[in-house]
């Protein structure tokens, strides 16, 4: 099938599905001052998110305070000595983390749409993070017994590591079923996607069964997905994968924008398509399961912040990339300020929070997209 192109139009990633070209809207002109104002708004406001959400909670920190805190780096006198160990030990590190797992998710479901080439991908839906919480859970539950040596050899990093592994493994699994001839049929990949989640919640089913009353009770919430429990040793484990990853996804622009016209035309443009594909996928399983480790089962962030974008500032994924790690980091940090509000002194699980937002936005993008599903 060949796309033509005519004198001085600017194509603007369609996506494929089988032999059918599926064509957005033609692109309203160049957007990416507008992308650049809007990413520099979404980082006040991610600035912002933070100052708030360090200041709510059950135990009461004053604003004034928290704004003197971060903008001293610590260092303010202003603040009594409750309010530093609130702040040091519960929140900044909870704020943290939220912020990369945010990152984390949107970036990892942008890519994935990237090379899927449709807007349905998403670690969550298509079972990338239900193979990543097997890994986690298989070490939660085994790593003091049958896999004492390997999370002894591993120390911190052996859980994330399990869910990489796990991630990888799965994305693997996805791609090879639903892409034939260069193309990826996204029905075969929803569908696989959700078998290979069935399979793997019978796993994790099996390990939930074995382990004991004080695993079982954090294996429950943790599959809920929470921020709850979050550690500077938590954000030591994950940070060194996810922070090199989010800045090597800015080198996977180039390629990505490629790949939204079709390998073939990716491959004249340049691009080694098969280590391309072999480099993102590494990449969002290693993200993924960086991020399901710590925090669980967060679904739809990956889903809702990279399609909300394209509406606003266009396919480039040049500014979408950087924009979805701003924007994810917001969201997950509002979900998880209203989960610790919402039925205080008691905390909500955060994966119910934006399962009840990223599901109905979901079947909109469904109903919206309906021809994407056509085989």
């Amino acid at each position: 099938m060949t796309v033509s192109r005519s004198s001085g139009q600017r194509i603007s990633g369609p996506y494929f599905n089988g032999s059918k070209l599926h064509d957005p809207k033609p692109s309203s002109g160049d957007r990416s001052v507008y992308a650049q104002i809007l990413t520099v708004l979404m980082f006040v406001a991610l600035l912002v998110t933070s100052i708030f959400a360090l200041s709510s909670g059950a135990a009461e920190v004053n604003i004034n305070s928290t704004m003197s805190y971060i903008f001293s780096f610590g260092r303010s006198l202003e603040i009594n000595a409750y309010e530093r160990v609130i702040l040091e030990a519960i929140r900044l590190p909870r704020v943290i983390l939220g912020i990369l797992i945010g990152a984390s998710l949107a970036v990892s479901g942008a890519v994935m749409q990237g090379l899927f080439r449709n807007p349905l991908a998403d670690p969550g839906i298509v079972g990338v993070a239900s193979g990543a919480g097997l890994g986690a859970v298989s070490f939660i539950v085994l790593g003091t017994s049958y896999l004492a040596p390997v999370a002894t050899f591993f120390g911190i990093y052996h859980v994330p590591i399990a869910a990489f592994l796990g991630g990888i493994l799965t994305t693997f699994l996805l791609y090879r079923v639903s892409t034939r001839g260069g193309h990826t049929s996204v029905a075969t990949m929803l569908l696989a996607g959700i078998a290979l989640g069935a399979l793997a919640g019978a796993c994790t089913g099996i390990l939930v069964f074995i382990a004991d009353d004080e695993q079982l009770r954090d294996l429950t919430f943790w599959q809920l997905g929470s921020l709850a429990g979050a550690t500077w040793t938590k954000i030591f484990a994950i940070a060194p994968i996810i922070l090199p990853i989010l800045f090597l996804s800015a080198f996977l622009a180039k390629g990505l924008n490629a790949m939204t016209l079709g390998e073939a035309t990716a491959r004249h443009l340049g691009i080694n398509v098969q280590i391309f594909k072999r480099i993102t996928i590494i990449a969002v399983a290693a993200s993924t399961g960086a991020a399901v480790a710590v925090s669980g089962g967060i679904g739809f962030v990956g889903i809702v912040v990279p399609h909300l974008l394209r509406l606003w500032i266009g396919p480039d994924h040049k500014y979408l990339l950087p924009a979805c790690a701003l924007l994810g980091a917001i969201m997950l940090l509002l979900a998880d300020t209203v989960a610790r509000q919402i039925v205080a002194p008691a905390e909500l699980p955060i994966g119910i929070i934006t399962a009840t937002i990223g599901a109905p936005f979901f079947l909109w993008i469904l109903l919206r997209k309906r021809s994407l599903l056509d085989l």
